[in-house]
């Protein structure tokens, strides 16, 4: 079924509607929470909280189509909210133990080694670069809808990225790539 007509839906108080549009993404809702909060009871509490959020402000959604976007901006400021009250918000930051333990549990999302590699690369970033790569290459965030979700002009957003990209690239190999499209040129 189509997002603007489940919107539609939605905003006359169907509560089914809105139920299929949040359950369509439920995987990507998930995995966006666990990435902030860092663990599956925290990251369920913030996905409540937007449920709710998404219930009392469906009707401020101007464009039927923007709902995912406006609905996992709304998840973010939830998770960001719940950290703040914890007193330990920092974007998307763990402890080194936490990640291993992260990627050694029960988790569906969260098991395999290559994941692992990336999560430790990750985490020589500076929180704002890493926030940023995560969200766009991990949770497949378009630009605007990152920049929407932090709260940066859109130009930050791309600068961030760049610069943890450059970062990573030097971590694993320096020049081994000539551009982006991954083609191997000194190997």
């Amino acid at each position: 079924m189509k997002v603007s007509h489940l919107v539609k839906q939605a905003k006359k108080d169907n509560k089914e509607a809105l139920l299929q549009l949040i359950m369509a993404d439920q995987d990507a809702y998930y995995r966006l929470a666990y990435a902030y909060m860092g663990n599956e009871h925290d990251a369920m509490d913030a996905m409540e909280d937007m449920i709710v959020a998404l219930y009392e402000k469906i009707d401020q959604l101007q464009k039927g189509e923007a709902f995912y976007s406006w609905s996992k901006t709304i998840l973010v400021n939830r998770c960001k909210t719940l950290l703040r009250k914890k007193g330990r918000f920092s974007p998307l930051e763990d402890e080194q133990e936490e990640a291993l333990a992260a990627f050694t549990d029960d988790n569906p999302y969260h098991h395999t080694e290559s994941e692992l590699d990336m999560h430790t690369l990750l985490s020589h970033l500076n929180a704002p670069q890493r926030e940023a790569i995560e969200l766009r290459y991990v949770h497949d965030l378009p630009y605007q809808t990152i920049a929407d979700m932090t709260g940066v002009p859109l130009g930050t957003v791309k600068s961030r990225i760049s610069q943890g990209l450059h970062k990573l690239k030097a971590m694993i190999g320096g020049n081994r790539y000539e551009n982006d499209r991954g083609e191997i040129t000194g190997v």
